[in-house]
């Protein structure tokens, strides 16, 4: 599936939904941990595959959630919360995803490599996937410790992407509407 993975199809969407509803999944099945968002303000629209979208921000949140999870097995319980910040600087939309959990692995340059995981049971493939569809989106992700304890993950998105392959009515729209 990583190989095979379908090309984008660029839309304009609301990256805050997007965000929303992934969070929204994962309260309903995580009451024991505190989910937030907050957004400095309303971010313009931004042209994306919001399915590709969905399942990156999917995928990071759920690690999010495991890293927390490991760290109540090892520590027991306390206050976790997952916490994703959205902000538009410059062209660019970013989304920072930090968690109270266990933090990031030794190895972290990479995590993002396929078939790197460091847990029993995962495949390696969904960081890869993730910077994948990120990278296709003109964007880019790093990882970073959060302050007392747990991991930050920024993805920085190009509200208008410039890879080669995209072709949508709403770019030149969208263009003009960054530039005023």
């Amino acid at each position: 599936a990583f190989a095979r993975m379908p090309k984008p199809e660029f839309a304009e969407e609301s990256l805050e939904d997007i965000c929303r509803q992934t969070l929204f999944l994962y309260e309903v099945a995580h009451p024991d941990i505190q989910f937030d968002m907050a957004s400095e303000a309303p971010l313009p629209p931004l042209l994306c595959d919001r399915r590709q979208l969905g399942q990156a921000m999917t995928n990071v949140i759920k690690n999010a959630v495991e890293a927390i999870e490991q760290k109540v097995e090892r520590d027991g319980a306390a206050p976790h919360a997952v916490t994703v910040r959205l902000s538009a600087t410059e062209g660019m939309q970013q989304v920072q995803v930090e968690d109270s959990g266990i933090g990031l692995p030794a190895e972290r340059e990479k995590i993002v490599e396929p078939y790197m995981t460091t847990r029993a049971a995962g495949t390696g493939l969904g960081l890869a996937i993730v910077k994948r569809i990120v990278e296709d989106h003109g964007g880019t992700i790093s990882f970073a410790d959060r302050p007392g304890g747990g991991a930050l993950v920024t993805i920085m998105l190009a509200a208008q992407p410039q890879a080669p392959h995209i072709e949508h009515e709403a770019a030149p729209r969208l263009l003009t509407r960054m530039e005023d």
